[in-house]
């Protein structure tokens, strides 16, 4: 029985980046041999264990065979015969088709460490095909990787286009699409996922409603730049929706979150506030204060605000901008903390009591943006 370390950790560790997990591969073993050690096998019918001790996972070197649509509906073959480089032709790029043995060595049966050195993202074999996931995953690497210059090989990029061509992409399950998705917009350039996409015309059949056009990749970029805040780069791309309800429907057709959906309509409802330079008059800002329910819900005016800074962040306005948005702050804290029992005692009820409090909060607004 050997064991070697594969896929994303052997990459990592050659590319000098932090290694977060470790998979391995068993060569030469039986379930019932990994069993008998303490391993805990997750999945009735799929050879994957989890050690006694590390809890990493440890598999049966195994084969694929696809036997319908879509991403799940392969065949798995696991035996002591199936060897290293059986096993690693199945992975979906040569630079995730590397393992390494205990003692350190380099297992590279398809070139990895070569593509590694030149950059490049290139599939392992025909049976790329197989998986219609390894097209989002190609661009989520080349998204994640592209600060380091990686760039899809051109055969690779070619098979992409065809597998989009196919419909194959249409198979797949929502939220594996979000999943990748979501992934990709934690890195430095989440925008090449979608340009990735958009090239190989697959957008419509995974992300229906995203058009990748120059103003969402820019803002994009932009709000990617400012902040790591994956909520605040998935709002971005909203800012111009048409309507709340095309919004809503997309993100019911990927099962995205609720609190991205809710994020991306703030943003949406208030486009014309994240866009304009200058602050709207102290009614306008207490009314909009009001339906966003700041007096209770503090946190969606930050995210106002951060948006709209991201939006002015590589401009000449960024500093007025932030100092705008200090006295804002500054103002709306001191408005929520106006009590209505103070009115109360000063003789307001009803809707004097109402009118007197939006007044007398307009004016402390008025007052921090002096």
């Amino acid at each position: 029985m050997d064991v070697y370390l594969v896929g994303g950790a052997v990459r990592d560790k050659l590319l000098k980046l932090p290694v977060h997990e470790r998979d391995w591969v068993v060569v030469g073993a039986r379930a019932e041999d990994l069993l008998k050690q303490g391993f805990l096998q997750v999945g009735k019918d799929f050879p994957v264990f989890l050690h006694p001790s590390t809890r990493e996972e440890y598999a049966l070197a195994r084969t694929e065979r696809k036997s319908g649509k879509g991403h799940t509906s392969f065949d798995v073959f696991a035996s002591p015969d199936v060897t290293l480089e059986d096993d690693l032709a199945r992975r979906d790029l040569t630079i995730n088709a590397i393992a390494q043995s205990e003692d350190g060595e380099i297992v590279d049966p398809y070139n990895g460490v070569q593509d590694i050195k030149a950059r490049k993202l290139r599939h392992v074999s025909e049976a790329f095909t197989e998986d219609p996931l390894r097209v989002l995953r190609v661009a989520r690497f080349a998204a994640r990787f592209a600060h380091l210059d990686f760039t899809v090989a051109e055969e690779t990029q070619q098979m992409l286009q065809e597998m989009s061509a196919s419909q194959e992409l249409s198979h797949l399950v929502p939220e594996r699409v979000w999943r990748e998705w979501e992934k990709s917009l934690l890195t430095q350039t989440p925008t090449v996922f979608l340009t990735l996409l958009r090239d190989i015309q697959a957008l419509s059949q995974v992300l229906p409603g995203i058009t990748a056009d120059d103003s969402q990749l820019q803002r994009l970029q932009r709000t990617s730049a400012y902040s790591d805040s994956v909520t605040l780069r998935f709002a971005s791309l909203f800012i111009e929706q048409e309507t709340p309800e095309s919004l809503k429907q997309f993100c019911r057709q990927l099962a995205i979150p609720n609190h991205y959906r809710d994020s991306a309509l703030l943003a949406r409802n208030h486009e014309d506030f994240i866009t304009t330079p200058e602050l709207p008059e102290k009614a306008q800002l207490a009314a909009l204060l009001k339906q966003i329910d700041y007096w209770r819900r503090p946190e969606k005016l930050e995210q106002l605000l951060q948006l709209r800074q991201a939006e002015y962040s590589e401009s000449k306005q960024q500093k007025s901008i932030a100092a705008q948005h200090k006295k804002l702050r500054s103002g709306a804290e001191k408005a929520a903390a106006l009590n209505a029992g103070t009115l109360q005692q000063q003789g307001f009820t009803g809707k004097a009591l109402g009118d007197a409090l939006r007044e007398r909060r307009e004016q402390i607004l008025a007052e921090a943006l002096n």
